[in-house]
């Protein structure tokens, strides 16, 4: 028999998955046995006859399901950066499987049992500060599956939670199957027109990966679609694009998503109320920094008012412009970015034609390092030849101060029709200390749209802000020191988990990094400092409406979880009803349309939780804050309190208590007003 490469010992380097080894026809088979191996040893955690005791109960839990985490993580990875139809076809059957598999754990009446009787013990038992906290997430994530419920109510709830994942993942796939199938294709010089050579040249190398060599492609891809809408002097194309954009989920036919999502929105609200509370908000957020969805809509609205009020002075400023040339229509949502462009160059006499030949993307990578090294002192050593999943996939060996092993950086930064949209971060190893030193591999995945072959690929600078973003998630990932596997990295309160990505943003802006690494990718020379200092000083233009998309969206995720019957909701009346409740100018869309609303329904991970970007930003707002107070953004004694009580620290700390460790005292929404240009 021939072995399966997912289950069998990873002789890789760095024990990498052996991609030049796997097919999709070995998941079904490494899903079965590793989730029947999880399951020997979990029945023998509860099963034992020995009092519980942290070791016995608590850390033989964290022992357990290794295989399993590996094979999920792998496969996860690649269904979402590089699928295939027989990969979706096992994640739409493996989708309930792995939902039923993680019920029967945390519904193992043995086993909450042992758990519960160590959590009555916690004071007497002695444990460490880490000890502590995970015994506290493993009562904590038990309670919240339902194990203290009759039999009635755990048989339930396990059928919710198949049921939803059964749910997220087609979810999922339509989205995906709605952005690869879309191409707008540009035959003529009109359709063209207006357009930059960067965008020109990245249209006619998605033309050329979809077969249509000579031709030009836009993708829904942000980094295709939001330049043609700056750029495009076509009106009716630009339209026509937006429309493709905006109507995702939506569409006629088997890729509609409002079914998915009204019953999604039920079986949520019914697990809600079977664990004791009113709205599925409420239940998401009592295990959050912000507790109730009323302080997240305090939070919302007090960034909500004045951001619509500037968004309708820019819409003003928008009309203008348009009436200066001659067009007299009201401005469209596929008007705003090719009119706010004009605006801009005529306020600040900068356009994205001019500066995007300065960004780089090897440029914009070696700057997201070096500042690294400059902060924590960790360094990156690219690597030839590993296996990996895809070949623009790159991978770099991260080094400690002292040259010693941190883990391993993947980045995977071009968009294509096999990967979903978005950027994220993710893990295919997390780091822990339960077995030696294991060393994190992260990964972080882009869509950024690719240089012809041979040239450069070029960023907008908000494309080179996500690479900061999704690296200072990867920094919080590879530089974690903790013991156990529940609180490693990233595993902390969804509402802090974007203070390190979000603080990683502002060291993008500053003059001490761009200097260096913005240059012209033809010429090589430095970004002028005219040209540097009119990209300051314009960072906060257009933020009325980039916070108005944002928040939009962000009230519209919380209104739905407060919603106690939601099964026979009509999904575009609501939406166009609560739109019109909180005043959303029109010609403003949501950042995220419910039907491809991705964060909140291809799974639960942002679900009541998307107001936590902003949460986040409250904090790295004023976490800046410390460094521009030391007059030094690589202040060395600042850099390790930030390393020490962020990213190293992982979901050990209470997140309030933490900040506080790092900043002295807690945060002040001044911050973050501020940034956003909306205080003095």
């Amino acid at each position: 028999m021939t072995t399966n490469p997912v289950l069998a010992d990873w002789d890789t380097p760095f024990e990498l998955p052996p991609f030049d080894r796997i097919e999709p026809g070995h998941f079904e088979e490494a899903f079965e046995k590793a989730m029947a191996e999880a399951r020997r040893e979990s029945d023998a955690i509860a099963g034992q006859s020995s009092e519980p005791d942290f070791q016995n109960t608590i850390a033989a839990l964290e022992k357990s399901g290794e295989q399993l985490t590996r094979v999920a993580r792998t496969f996860y990875n690649l269904s979402s950066a590089h699928t295939n139809q027989m990969l979706q076809k096992v994640e739409r059957d493996v989708a309930p499987k792995l939902a039923k598999h993680s019920s029967d754990l945390l519904l193992n009446e043995k086993l909450y049992n042992r758990v519960a009787a160590l959590w009555g013990q916690r004071d007497s038992l002695g444990l460490s500060a880490e000890d502590a906290k995970v015994l506290e997430r493993y009562h904590k994530m038990f309670q919240r599956a339902g194990a203290g419920l009759d039999d009635t109510g755990k048989n339930r709830m396990a059928e919710i939670s198949q049921r939803l994942a059964t749910l997220g993942t087609r979810f999922s796939q339509n989205i995906l199957k709605d952005e690869s199938d879309y191409q707008l294709v540009l035959e003529t010089e009109e359709d063209r027109a207006g357009l930059p050579d960067f965008l020109l040249t990245a249209a006619a190398e998605a033309a050329r990966e979809r077969g249509l060599e000579g031709k030009h492609v836009i993708t829904l891809s942000r980094s295709s679609i939001e330049p043609f809408l700056q750029f495009s002097t076509n009106r009716r194309l630009r339209e026509e694009a937006f429309s493709g954009w905006s109507s995702r989920g939506e569409l006629e036919g088997e890729t509609n998503n409002e079914d998915i999502i009204a019953e999604t929105l039920a079986l949520r609200a019914e697990k809600a109320r079977l664990l004791g509370f009113d709205n599925f908000a409420q239940y998401k957020l009592d295990d959050t920094m912000a507790k109730t969805p009323a302080n997240v809509r305090e939070l919302l609205t007090k960034v909500w008012e004045p951001a619509v009020s500037q968004a309708r002075e820019e819409q003003e400023k928008l009309a203008e412009m348009a009436a200066s040339v001659g067009e007299n229509h009201a401005i469209a949502a596929w008007d705003w970015r090719f009119y706010a462009e004009k605006v801009r160059k005529a306020e600040h006499d900068l356009d994205e034609a001019e500066l995007k030949p300065y960004l780089q993307l090897e440029n914009m990578i070696e700057a997201a390092f070096d500042t690294a090294t400059r902060l924590f002192g960790v360094t990156f050593r690219e690597l030839d030849g590993m296996p990996v999943y895809h070949p623009d996939v790159r991978v770099y060996e991260v080094l400690g101060p002292g040259g010693n092993h941190v883990g391993l950086f993947l980045g995977d930064y071009f968009a294509r029709p096999s990967k979903r949209s978005g950027a994220w971060m993710t893990a295919f190893r997390s780091q822990h200390k339960l077995d030696g030193d294991v060393t994190p591999i992260i990964v972080n995945v882009m869509n950024f749209s690719k240089g012809a072959p041979g040239e450069a690929t070029l960023l907008t600078f908000d494309d080179a802000r996500t690479l900061f973003h999704e690296f200072g998630h990867g920094l919080h990932g590879l530089l974690s020191n903790v013991t156990y596997p529940m609180i490693s990295g990233t595993s902390v309160a969804r509402d802090f988990v974007e203070l390190p990505s979000q603080l990683y943003e502002h060291w993008l802006s500053e003059p001490d990094v761009l200097s260096r690494f913005a240059t012209h990718y033809k010429t090589g020379e430095t970004m002028p400092a005219e040209l540097l200092e009119k990209l300051l000083a314009a960072a906060n233009f257009n933020q009325g409406f980039a916070t108005v998309e944002y928040t939009a969206s962000a009230l519209m995720d919380l209104e739905l979880h407060l919603l106690d019957e939601p099964a026979n909701l009509d999904i575009r009346s609501f939406e166009k009803a609560e739109l019109g409740k909180i005043g959303m100018p029109d010609a403003i869309t949501m950042r995220h349309r419910i039907p491809h609303f991705q964060h909140v329904f291809s799974g639960d991970g942002y679900s009541a939780g998307y107001y936590s970007y902003m949460w986040s930003e409250v904090m790295d707002a004023d976490a800046f804050g410390a460094f521009e107070e030391a007059d030094d953004i690589f202040h060395p004694e600042t850099a390790a309190r930030l390393h020490k009580h962020i990213y190293s620290a992982g979901g050990l700390p209470d997140p309030e208590e933490t900040y506080q460790a790092f900043r002295g005292r807690p945060p002040k929404i001044d911050a973050l007003l501020k940034k956003r240009g909306f205080a003095a």
